[in-house]
């Protein structure tokens, strides 16, 4: 037990490394290629959409490829996974995501110590988060339901989406805005501006969890609706 358990953490590390380092490393790469902001956010969309099909299909099967501490509570709340280590989980997550900005640094030969400095607050930012979060969850648990094979493509292309039809681009996950207030580059976010982020994020993703209770419920059969009137 305390080997597969190793096994989950490494990689849900992993996995969080490896997404930050896409988020941070493509936005470096974009804004280095382009002066056009909108051709940059494309370039930083697709890398992300792309490592998350990769991430969630290969390390799927070990961990469950949440990578995010607000997916975990959610499977924590559905007792799909113990607290204790749920709460491993998120220590893993938060520090891959960091490992993953250090890393995306040390590739483009950056400082690999920074502080972000670009602003990112005010209503329509918490509010996109609290939707992109949302949808993520919703997404992820209407996957489960419906489609469990298509999971990682669902959660792709989403974020995918989100990136575009959200004021935030979508952070959705409360270990990946901690790790890129870390990074002073196009993907940066201001440290003050984090944990109004990741109260949108736990907020938006709880509103899914509500939902999905009850849209997504299994239907009674007709006798026992029967019997209930």
């Amino acid at each position: 037990m305390a080997t597969d358990s190793s096994r989950r953490l490494a990689a849900e590390a992993l996995g969080t490394t490896m997404l930050v380092a896409a988020v941070v490393g493509s936005g470096i790469m974009a804004d280095r290629l382009t002066d056009d902001v909108a051709l940059s956010l494309l370039g930083n969309t697709i890398p992300t959409g792309a490592i998350l099909v990769v991430l969630i299909t290969i390390l799927g099967p070990i961990s469950g490829a949440h990578f995010n501490p607000a997916v975990t509570l959610v499977f924590a709340l559905r007792r799909e996974i113990e607290a204790r280590t749920g709460l491993a989980y998120a220590v893993a997550q938060i520090l891959g995501g960091i490992a993953g900005t250090f890393l995306a640094h040390a590739m483009f030969e950056l400082p690999i110590l920074q502080v972000s400095e670009t602003v990112r607050t005010g209503s329509g930012q918490w509010i996109a988060e609290l939707v992109a979060a949302f949808g993520l969850v919703f997404t992820i648990l209407a996957g489960l339901r419906f489609r469990s094979d298509a999971i990682p493509w669902l959660v792709g292309l989403y974020i995918t989406a989100a990136y575009w039809f959200t004021a935030s681009t979508s952070f959705a996950n409360p270990a990946v805005a901690i790790a890129r207030a870390f990074s002073n580059t196009f993907a940066g976010v201001r440290p003050l501006d984090v944990p109004a982020f990741i109260v949108a994020e736990l907020l938006g993703a709880l509103l899914a969890v509500a939902l999905a209770g009850w849209l997504l419920s299994e239907p009674k059969p007709e006798s026992q609706m029967k019997a209930a009137q």
